[in-house]
């Protein structure tokens, strides 16, 4: 069910035509079989960067697109629709270059920025632990200063990317003073001392890495130093609610996605005589379905057009990622119930579909979180 979009520019459409036009040729031949055989498609998001997909709401003048994150969020819904393991992995290297670009200074900036947002370089966000995953302020992994160098020591858990990326947007304890004794470093995956564990093993997201990496005694030149020490939180937390926005707009891709197959399957699948489409208990789960998708949408694109006016946009995207992730867990479970046994084996998408939407209720916060995230600001 092709979806009707309203693109601020000509550029933005040429942008969203493009991408469906990846999303045909390169993404949906070899998504099911990547998935199927844990394989993480490195020369995919290769070919995402030359095509400009790897920084758009970065500016054009450091490599990236330009774009407002009403346009970017919409690139990665489209991708989401056919391959949610290559829209995460987008949001997550959009999330990993932007402390960079919003508290590098303008040396650091033009030293590393236009390869990563050009899509030379891939990247992962390291906050979690093993023992801190929401409650971020509680890590352990610490930095200390030696001379010109940081010397690194802890383990990041949950890394999407880990042991793929080529470099680590680090944060990490530079002193013992809570949330204001964290800080920010920009770390070459290549550093000595850095290394990735096993990669997980996971119910959905088979082709995404997540892996713990390890920091045992990594030395980081202190001109990789993104902010000031002691901003790090700070840091993590205006990066999170972009992130949020993007896990929300691959959560509607991914919904998208199942209604479409699930239409499809509706509409030609005949019982009794009559294609099922016409069963009317049918009929009102996928206008259910259908209704969920557009709301999810109007709502993440609301959040993104506040942020691109430079409004406030934390509660937004809380509420974006909490809606339309919770939204796609519902859809994706409908969608397997219309294919009935057929959603339930892998011939089809939707049994895909379903184990991805319940990672997407995990991922950038939980979704308990996310209501924590809305009740405190709605009672200040």
């Amino acid at each position: 069910m092709p979806v009707q979009r309203h693109l601020p520019t000509e550029e933005a459409t040429q942008l969203l035509a493009l991408t469906r036009e990846l999303v045909r040729e390169e993404l949906a031949p070899r998504a099911a079989q990547d998935e199927a055989d844990s394989r993480f498609p490195r020369e995919v998001f290769r070919t995402l960067g030359k095509a400009g997909l790897l920084g758009l709401p970065y500016p054009e003048e450091q490599g990236g697109g330009g774009q407002p994150y009403e346009v970017y969020l919409q690139v990665v819904e489209e991708l989401a629709t056919v391959w949610a393991t290559v829209a995460e992995g987008v949001s997550v290297h959009t999330l990993a270059c932007f402390p960079l670009a919003a508290y590098g200074t303008d040396e650091q900036r033009a030293r590393w920025l236009p390869d990563m947002v050009g899509g030379e370089l891939l990247g992962g966000y390291c906050l979690s632990e093993a023992q801190s995953g929401s409650d971020a302020a509680a890590m352990i992994t610490r930095a200390v200063r030696d001379g010109d160098d940081y010397v690194v020591n802890g383990t990041k858990a949950w890394i999407t990317h880990g042991s793929e990326a080529d470099f680590y947007t680090l944060l990490c304890r530079t002193s013992d003073d809570g949330a204001r004794g964290i800080s920010c470093l920009l770390v070459d995956a290549s550093t000595p001392g850095v290394s990735a564990a096993e990669p997980e093993h996971k119910m959905g997201f088979t082709g995404s890495t997540t892996a713990q990496v390890r920091y045992d005694d990594a030395r980081v030149g202190a001109d990789r130093l993104l902010g000031a020490e002691g901003q790090g939180f700070k840091i993590a937390l205006a990066a999170l609610d972009g992130g949020r926005l993007g896990i929300a707009a691959c959560a509607v891709g991914l919904a998208q996605g199942a209604l479409d197959t699930a239409l499809v399957w509706a509409k030609e699948r005949r019982q009794f005589g009559r294609a099922l489409v016409e069963f009317q208990g049918l009929a009102f789960m996928l206008a259910d379905m259908a209704t969920g998708v557009e709301a999810g949408r109007a709502l993440y694109l609301d959040a993104a057009r506040r942020r691109d006016r430079g409004e406030p946009f934390g509660q937004q995207a809380a509420m974006a990622k909490l809606f339309c992730t919770d939204m796609a867990m519902r859809v994706t479970t409908d969608a397997v119930q219309v294919l009935g046994g057929y959603g339930y084996v892998s011939d089809f998408p939707v049994e895909r579909y379903f184990r991805e939407a319940k990672a997407l209720q995990i991922v950038e916060g939980t979704n308990q979180v996310q209501r924590m995230v809305i009740a405190r600001h709605l009672t200040r």
